[in-house]
């Protein structure tokens, strides 16, 4: 009738400020930049079945970053005396990028925390011995996080696919033999609890002479399983108190992730490792730029960081 109104309606993580139910939706305001990633590229060595990323031998959609466009960042972080004491480094599979050795050398001769995601197959293992000598010359500053989806090669294969596990084995070992700083990443998402889950990487890392505890959190990091088209809720400004959380304590409070993206001339900085498509979550191009707040728009929000307790760091 002439006059009515009409409520609109949107499905939900579509409306940047309120939730489908028309409450206010959460969001995260910047505290300090804690730690910066960059992604090397989405290229890889696997096309995993679940890769939050879409990573393959194929998909190039964020191209190779330089060490000269890492170069920039670093200096705006030391000419602006940002807090920053860790530096991530992501892909893809960062060795196949052909910067990776010099990009993770400029990081650590800052005397940055350098932590680096791998899956420690034969791109890291064809650079192994320039890595090892980053390793003596730096230590425990470089840190290496293996993605070991499961303690037993039939579903790790599941999801990485066949043959990948005993190069992964050889990988992880070498690392270990050679003294790393090292931690291994696994999923839950096989239907086993965090306690099945760790022992079964304890009796892993024993037969395999592994020097990793899996029952040390920060050694072993057992991430929840994302799914877009899972049914999660979505995230109000009220659930803080309901799950007695702190929205400070969210990884977007205190990381930005660099990314370049194919066609584009310069990197821009995103809100988040998790989002690096939705350009909703671009933030500028610099750091300064990306110091603004984070609207928990996303499933990835709700299910991975705000109910799931994930952080990449």
């Amino acid at each position: 009738m002439p006059g009515e109104s009409r409520a609109i309606v949107f499905n939900k993580f579509e409306h940047p400020n309120v939730t489908q139910k028309g409450e206010q939706r959460a969001f995260v305001e910047f505290t300090a930049l804690k730690t910066l990633w960059f992604n090397t590229g989405t290229l890889c060595n696997l096309a995993c079945e679940n890769c939050y990323i879409e990573s393959s031998p194929k998909n190039d959609a964020l191209v190779y970053i330089t060490a000269a466009e890492v170069r920039e960042y670093l200096a705006e972080i030391k000419n602006n005396n940002l807090p920053t004491n860790e530096i991530g480094l992501t892909g893809g599979e960062p060795f196949m990028n052909p910067d990776i050795i010099q990009i993770m050398d400029e990081c650590l001769n800052l005397n940055f925390q350098l932590l680096l995601l791998t899956n420690a197959m034969r791109p890291m293992m064809k650079l192994s011995e320039q890595f090892l000598a980053l390793k003596e010359n730096h230590g425990n500053r470089l840190e290496v996080r293996v993605s070991v989806d499961h303690f037993e090669k039939e579903k790790h294969e599941k999801e990485r696919g066949r043959r990948s596990w005993q190069p992964m084995l050889l990988g992880l070992k070498w690392l270990s033999d050679q003294g790393f700083n090292l931690a291994v990443a696994g999923r839950l998402e096989f239907g086993e609890n965090e306690s099945q889950m760790r022992k079964g990487y304890a009796s892993l890392f024993e037969k395999n002479n592994i020097n990793l505890n899996a029952f040390d959190k920060s050694r072993l990091i057992l991430f929840p399983e994302m799914d877009e088209k899972a049914e999660v809720p979505e995230i109000t400004t009220g659930c803080w108190d309901i799950l007695n959380l702190s929205p400070d304590n969210m990884m977007c409070a205190s990381s930005r992730m660099v990314i370049k993206r194919k066609g584009e001339k310069d990197p821009v900085i995103a809100a988040c490792t998790l989002l690096p498509y939705d350009k909703s979550f671009e933030m500028g191009q610099t750091l300064a730029e990306a110091s603004g707040p984070v609207k928990l728009n996303h499933p990835h929000c709700a299910k991975f960081c705000v109910l799931g307790g994930g952080s990449c760091s």
